[in-house]
């Protein structure tokens, strides 16, 4: 083997240690690095892995020495840290989006991003409030897919399971949301009737194919501020009596659009676009009491109605 090939695959050899057998709790001397070459059947000199260890540095590798007994070299940062990737490992399981073999497969792929020691750590199980996992096979492509056709501005075609035999839609996507641990789609739809917008559950898709035709119908920034829930419902302009503490969570919620005009008793109230639903009515009872809403009268009603049926419901 020619010297500068086998220096090549000595170095990648070393850096290979580092990131799988080296963090800050374990580390290696350099007979022991030597000792692990020499498994690998790559025979050296101590000092020339001193300065291999220079080259891997050099290249932007943090290769860090702890003096002392039982010190050595370890590899001291990486992309992710151990505590990013039990936030990640935790994401991934917690999902029920996601499959059980693609989410064995996914922390895999993040085990071999810290060391062997640390790895271990990263098999978890998290408590899913009961709810088992999907077995979509094809999610992740159906997402990428879709991201593809939004950011390319084209509509998809797919096979849509809701109820019965899955059904031939063909529409244009604008944004992707997640909500309630699922991903939905938010598309404009006019091959049938009624023309609008529409939400679509992604583990429900199958067969997700990018058209070449242009995506129609228009962005819709504002329309995720309007839903709860992902649920459908008609449009309404709705008032919103809020108490004063509550501006903050308003805006988050609605953004800068609505004008709050302030009551004299410390409370504030703003119109709203709503597609009035029953998780809206949810929302607007967990504050509490906290909000009101004012009007429109039939609005208003149907929030009473339910107030009298959980009333009734609790007694």
């Amino acid at each position: 083997m020619p010297k500068q090939e086998g220096q090549k695959s000595k170095l990648l050899a070393l850096l290979r240690i580092f990131e799988t057998q080296t963090d800050e709790n374990h580390l290696l001397n350099v007979p022991q690095l030597v000792g692990l070459l020499e498994q690998q059947g790559i025979l050296c000199e101590r000092k020339s892995v001193y300065s291999d260890i220079d080259a891997l540095n050099a290249l932007g590798y943090d290769i860090q020495l702890r003096r002392g007994r039982g010190g050595g070299y370890f590899l001291a940062s990486r992309t992710f840290d151990l505590a990013e990737l039990k936030l990640l490992v935790d994401a991934v399981q917690a999902s029920r989006v996601v499959s059980s073999a693609t989410s064995r497969r996914l922390i895999r792929k993040l085990e071999k991003l810290c060391s062997n020691y640390e790895g271990s750590q990263l098999q978890r199980q998290v408590y899913v409030d009961g709810r088992p996992k999907t077995d979509s096979k094809s999610l992740l492509y159906s997402i990428d897919a879709l991201h593809e056709a939004i950011n390319t501005g084209r509509m998809v075609e797919f096979h849509y399971k809701k109820v019965g035999r899955p059904e031939k839609r063909v529409i244009s996507p604008w944004q992707m949301a997640w909500e309630n641990g699922c991903y939905y789609l938010i598309a404009y739809q006019d091959e049938k009737e009624p023309v609008g917008i529409r939400h679509y559950r992604v583990d429900r898709m199958s067969g997700v194919r990018v058209l070449e035709l242009p995506r129609r119908g228009r962005d819709l920034p504002a329309y995720l501020r309007k839903h709860f829930s992902m649920y459908g419902g008609p449009e309404r302009r709705v008032t919103l009596r809020c108490t004063a503490d509550l501006e903050s969570a308003m805006r988050e919620r609605f953004g800068a659009s609505p004008t709050f005009l302030p009551e004299e008793d410390e409370r504030f109230h703003f119109d709203v676009p709503i597609c009035v639903s029953e998780p809206f009515y949810g929302w607007v009872a967990g504050f509490g009491g906290k909000v009101e809403v004012l009007a429109p009268e039939d609005v208003r009603t149907g929030m009473r109605a339910l107030a009298e049926q959980l009333a009734e419901e609790h007694r």
